[in-house]
């Protein structure tokens, strides 16, 4: 019997941290010209990017009960306990998914010990969540408090995103046809954020990508804590060079070392488009602190 963590990718968890740690991805399903691919596994985001941009049809859907089932049924049957790290349920519907798979399972395996967390988190924000679990867990913490861990750190995890073009949030029906041509005009930039609640929205609007950066970083140093010694999450929608341009001043500003870096994968993705950076950090001082250093 062994204790796995494990999550799904849109959690946007870099490869290295996935073959690292031998992590269990959870792929998020994506529907292109009403075929099924599955995010990281059956297609990736380098693909997935040239494909969005080329109008082809894209929708996405959340992992149902039975793909959480089949995931579930291997640790069921070898009797290992569980820690699934979630999606937020403000944005999905993949934690309810989880608990009706949990529960048609311990019909068959009473003994099956699972544990569903809503992470409340996005993106490389429930990434970085699994990937401080999986450093506790190779410290050697006890489950329960990496519990503790995972669930202290949904809690203080702040998210910040924007976007580069608004066609994709009008499509996705986040945005009116009205305010999509108004902002187009005005080269208007959504700032938007993971709220405690775990959902997504706007909080501000700024004009011209390079404000709508500057802003990021601001906020960055208006919520952020220790931002030299934690690890800031970043990611970028096929904008390898934005995100380089992200850490750089980053850097230059807090003094911040260490970056966890990905795609954002076609869960988010599908509905932001080309060009979307987030940055993903801690608003205090992680008390697990001793577990995260070399």
């Amino acid at each position: 019997m062994a204790l796995k963590i494990i999550t799904d990718s849109a959690s946007d968890t870099p490869k290295w941290v996935i073959d690292d740690y031998n992590l269990h991805v959870i792929p998020t399903p994506v529907v292109i010209d009403e075929k099924d691919y599955f995010d990281g596994k059956t297609i990736m985001p380098e693909e997935f990017y040239d494909i969005l941009r080329s109008g082809k049809d894209i929708k996405t859907y959340h992992i149902n009960s039975q793909m959480f089932y089949d995931n579930f049924l291997p640790y069921a049957k070898e009797g290992d306990e569980v820690i699934y790290i979630c999606f937020s349920t403000g944005i999905a519907g993949t934690y309810n998914a989880a608990n009706i798979a949990k529960t048609e399972l311990l019909e068959q395996y009473p003994q099956f010990n699972l544990t569903i967390i809503d992470s409340k988190c996005a993106s490389i924000g429930f990434g970085l969540v699994t990937f401080y679990a999986l450093l506790m867990q190779k410290k050697g913490a006890s489950k329960q408090e990496i519990i503790d861990g995972i669930h202290w750190h949904c809690d203080h995890m702040e998210h910040v995103f924007t976007v580069n073009t608004l066609e994709y949030l009008l499509k996705g029906g986040r945005l009116s046809r009205t305010s999509a041509i108004a902002g187009g005009l005005l080269d208007i930039k959504p700032i938007m954020q993971v709220n405690d609640d775990g959902a997504l929205g706007a909080i501000e609007k700024v004009r011209g990508r390079q404000k709508s950066l500057k802003r990021l970083i601001e906020i960055v140093g208006e919520l952020g804590a220790s931002l030299t010694n934690q690890r800031i999450g970043i990611v970028h929608g096929d904008d390898a060079q934005t995100m380089e341009f992200i850490k750089e001043q980053l850097s230059q500003t807090y003094g911040c070392r260490y970056y966890l870096e990905n795609f954002v994968g076609c869960a988010i993705g599908a509905h932001t488009g080309p060009g979307i950076i987030g940055i993903i950090f801690l608003n205090e001082t992680s008390p697990y602190e001793k577990y995260f250093l070399n």
